[in-house]
């Protein structure tokens, strides 16, 4: 709902409790960090996209929502590295962070 209306600051404030009571849940973690992300918590939005990726190592799209978020914070050098990754895996260079999941995949224990 929250991300429909594009409220990604009410959204973060709600997943961020989930996140922490389950790190473990991929799919919280990256609704969290596009979240994060859309709403210009690019610190935040990071840390998430690292767990991310952390969590799921061959998920080529953490690894580009990682490198999107470092170039939003002027860190072009370092995200080329995640950037370099992603399309080694196969996920295409792209302007948005999309994701991937939806509401029902945030159940616990998914």
């Amino acid at each position: 709902m929250f991300f429909e209306a594009k409220d990604y600051a009410e959204a973060s404030r709600i997943l961020a409790p989930v996140a922490e009571g389950e790190p473990g849940n991929r799919a919280v973690v990256e609704l969290l960090g596009r979240a994060y992300f859309h709403s210009a918590q690019l610190g935040r939005a990071e840390d998430a996209f690292r767990s991310l990726v952390e969590l799921d190592p061959v998920n080529g799209w953490a690894y580009e929502a990682l490198a999107r978020t470092l170039e939003r914070r002027g860190r072009a050098d370092e995200a080329g590295r995640y950037r370099k990754l992603a399309l080694a895996m196969g996920t295409e260079e792209t302007g948005e962070i999309e994701v991937s999941v939806s509401a029902a995949d945030l159940v616990i224990g998914s």
